[in-house]
């Protein structure tokens, strides 16, 4: 059987599509003992609660019918927003060249966080330019990767 991401990922595609967004990512997480399952969708020029609704609503139908999760979960559809986490090969293509920031598991050079330019991606590996010099991060030590927005 298909991971739950995966199957929920190919039911949500042609909805997202024909409300005009782009699929950004499924998630199905376990937090305070709820399960979640969340549809992270974008759209050039942001997305609106009404891209969210048109998404929610036929979605939440298709998944009713298709039953690809055993069991009570929490259903939302939101933006990637504009920290969004970088998680794709084809995520951090589009993003070469912006600020992103490097979450690691542990600690280096006594810094679990890193800010720099992204300039590549790997097989996992995270390349990012802090200030002026180039630092590499391996699938291994990174814990996420998201767009850094200056304050």
């Amino acid at each position: 059987m298909a991971k739950v991401t995966d199957a929920v990922a190919a039911l949500a595609l042609p909805v997202v599509e024909a409300a005009g967004c782009s699929l950004w990512d499924v998630e199905y997480v376990k937090e305070a003992g709820t399960w979640f399952l969340r549809v992270y969708i974008d759209k050039e020029g942001g997305v609106s609660i009404d891209d969210c609704e048109a998404v929610s609503r036929p979605l939440s139908d298709l998944l009713d019918q298709a039953d690809p999760i055993e069991g009570s979960y929490t259903f939302e559809v939101s933006s990637a927003g504009a920290d969004r986490a970088l998680k794709k090969p084809e995520h951090f293509a589009r993003f070469l060249g912006h600020e992103a920031e490097v979450k690691l598991y542990r600690p280096r050079e006594g810094r679990k966080e890193f800010v720099g330019v992204l300039k590549g991606y790997e097989s996992g590996d995270v390349t990012l330019d802090i200030s002026g010099a180039e630092t590499r991060f391996t699938k291994q030590e990174i814990a996420l990767v998201r767009l850094y927005l200056r304050a």
